[in-house]
């Protein structure tokens, strides 16, 4: 590889823009999600299951936030760099580390929401039923039970957090001190950092069809829920249920929109990207370069709006949001 197909030279939208985005999401997601993140953990007494994904999704996403930093200086400075400089490498390697570990994080544990709120009902009615089969009883009543369970979430999301940073990590240091370096890229803005080559190129293409997976997870609790809804409707009257029923809809609705908006883009443009990459044409590449770094953006931007998605998620943390704000306006208004 020639240093003319690996010197990329990024455009004004990646030089100016996408920094201020990063800054910008940075302070916005900071702020939101401390202050989420101590609701959760201070005002809110009884925890569930779904609060104990939502600690973790808060996390996950205060963790993609101290990388946003890292990624805006790389896009602003990375194409005057040169890769041996330490700079270069600690942002590329904590910016890259940061934002992957998170954002798989993050699918797992919306993953995990959908199938707790999916849960939640089906084992209470399922389980009831007296026409109910074996199959669904164990399923639904033993299986996916747990899932709804405090303390089994609280151990899910510990080993989600493990089995992530075993799987990132080792690929993160092999992809930044070994295939970077055997490129022998002069720049640390390049075509190699930004598609990735060999062992890291392939990891890249099992996350994309990981994403995939994740969306279909959530996609077959909605559908399921929404079969079975209507299933019960034929058969019995559930105007008391209804309110509840709509309510865990909506949840179900809310994760697939959010994996819709921010990662299915992302998921469907990647398998195009590298099939375009293939071919040597420099000013193809630019483009294809900034396209994919945008819909990262797309992706990164759901860490900082997920604390008005909590009012959504959870009627506690709403109820626990909207009482603190009135004890703070409270003495202003008598005053």
């Amino acid at each position: 590889m020639d240093n003319n197909s690996t010197h990329i030279k990024p455009s004004e939208a990646t030089l100016f823009v996408l920094p201020i985005i990063y800054i910008f999401l940075c302070i916005l997601g900071l702020f939101g999600n401390i202050l989420s993140q101590w609701v959760f953990l201070r005002k809110i007494a009884r925890k569930t299951s779904t609060h104990m994904y939502l600690i973790n999704l808060v996390t996950a996403n205060l963790l993609v936030c101290s990388a946003m930093p890292f990624m805006s200086a790389y896009f602003k400075e990375g194409s005057t760099w040169i890769y041996s400089s330490a700079k270069c490498k600690v942002v590329n390697f904590l910016g890259t580390l940061f934002m992957h570990v998170s954002m798989f994080v993050s699918l797992i544990t919306l993953s995990c929401i959908a199938i707790s709120r999916y849960a939640t009902l089906m084992k209470k009615d399922l389980t009831q039923e007296e026409t109910a089969s074996f199959y669904e009883k164990i399923f639904y009543g033993r299986i996916l039970k747990k899932f709804c369970q405090p303390n089994f979430a609280k151990k899910l999301c510990s080993f989600i957090w493990g089995a992530v940073l075993v799987t990132i990590i080792p690929i993160t240091i092999y992809y930044s001190a070994v295939e970077l370096y055997e490129e022998n890229e002069k720049m640390c803005y390049s075509e190699v950092a930004e598609c990735g080559t060999g062992f890291s190129g392939t990891a890249r293409l099992v996350g994309i069809a990981f994403i995939g997976f994740c969306f279909l997870v959530v996609f077959l609790s909605y559908y399921s829920f929404v079969s079975y809804l209507r299933k019960i409707r034929k058969n019995t009257s559930i105007t008391k249920k209804y309110s509840t029923y709509c309510l865990v809809k909506r949840h179900l609705l809310v994760i697939q929109c959010l994996l819709v908006v921010c990662f299915l883009p992302y998921s469907i443009f990647m398998p195009i990207f590298y099939a375009l990459t293939k071919k040597n044409d420099s000013q193809q590449l630019g483009y294809l370069v900034e396209i994919k770094n945008f819909l990262i953006c797309l992706a990164a931007a759901r860490s900082s709006t997920d604390p008005i998605i909590f009012l959504l998620l959870d009627k506690t943390f709403k109820k626990t949001l909207c009482n603190l704000f009135r004890k703070t306006n409270s003495p202003q208004e008598s005053s």
